[in-house]
């Protein structure tokens, strides 16, 4: 299992950050697109690092069109000396339409598209073959010389698709080269409604499992007092029910039979209850969401629960010392 960190948001000591995660021993760095962009920090990360895999989890993939995801994946891929895993993800279509200004209708086929155009698009690249990509959603038929890259040695960047329903997930499973699960997302869930679609998208492709790879951002509940564990078990309630507010985690909600809980939550969001909401989150619902435990029980209980499910864990180790990460990351990675 490889384990994965997070860079500090935005470009600020992005130097020294990726140093201490590849100095403890994390296999990737990740960069998310919030209020910064994903892939700036990647490039000081790349520089200022040796064999840390960086990541973005994710970049907002309908905010770009295939051509500019394609020129950026690519140079940052060459770049880092094929280090990088593009971890994109479609958003929600409030913010494709409203902060965006792009197009938003049937998220997965057009998600399917957007993959298939980037790959057309490298295909051109680097294996001469004619850029005649003709969608429903994007069509890229110029390309000239002056617009066509100097192949880098490393080839395209790795595609892991951001997906939580049946449907993106099955476009992961068929078109990319890794699913990030999300956070949200209860080992039951992922054994009934995630793996059975990877496994079947997969067997269509003739890919073996081994070449594809799943990504778990787990939430941790500790701390090394009462008060750490209190207000670290409070705010993942609060995240859970952020997530929770939202129709697309309705579907994981539902398997577990909750399903009076998001309309609720999603109610109590419009009304600005953003405190309140975790209190709907009892501990059944944190345990399924959440790695509940001391500090010395957490990497256990994660390498029972996920071991053989997932390929990559991302953790923070916050409860724990810069002094104490190295032999926990070799412990959850063995």
């Amino acid at each position: 299992m490889k384990v994965d960190g997070e860079l500090h948001f935005g470009m600020v000591k992005v130097d020294e950050r990726v140093k201490q995660l590849e100095g403890e021993g994390y296999n990737g760095a990740q960069s998310i697109e919030t209020g910064h962009d994903p892939f700036l920090p990647l490039v000081l990360a790349a520089e200022h690092s040796k064999d840390i895999e960086l990541i973005t989890a994710i970049a907002v993939a309908f905010a770009r069109n295939p051509m500019n995801m394609a020129m950026i994946g690519n140079d940052l891929n060459g770049y880092s000396n094929g280090r990088l895993i593009m971890g994109i993800g479609s958003q929600v279509r409030a913010h494709i339409t409203k902060r965006f200004s792009m197009p938003w209708s049937h998220p997965a086929a057009r998600m399917r598209e957007y993959i298939m155009a980037m790959r057309a698009i490298w295909a051109n690249w680097y294996d001469g073959v004619p850029l005649n990509f003709r969608g429903e959603f994007y069509q890229h038929t110029l390309i000239t010389p002056v617009f066509t890259p100097t192949p880098s040695k490393f080839g395209p960047p790795r595609v892991f698709l951001s997906a939580v329903g049946p449907m993106m997930t099955e476009v992961a499973a068929d078109v990319a080269d890794g699913i990030m699960v999300h956070p949200m997302t209860s080992v039951q869930y992922l054994k009934r409604n995630i793996l059975p679609i990877v496994d079947a998208g997969l067997k269509k492709r003739g890919l073996a499992r081994d070449k594809f790879q799943l990504s778990y951002p787990v939430f941790v509940v500790s701390g090394n007092n009462e008060k750490e564990f209190e207000e670290n078990k409070k705010a993942i309630k609060q995240r859970i029910a952020f997530y929770g507010s939202t129709p697309p985690y309705r579907v994981v909600l539902e398997s577990h039979g909750w399903n009076s809980l998001q309309p609720q939550l999603n109610l109590m969001s419009k009304a600005g209850k953003w405190v309140e909401m975790g209190d709907m989150i009892d501990d059944d619902m944190l345990d399924a969401f959440a790695v509940v435990g001391e500090p010395k029980d957490i990497v256990p209980i994660i390498k029972q629960r996920y071991t053989g499910l997932v390929d990559r864990i991302t953790i923070s180790f916050n409860y724990a010392s810069h002094e104490q990460r190295p032999k926990l990351i070799k412990e959850l990675a063995s």
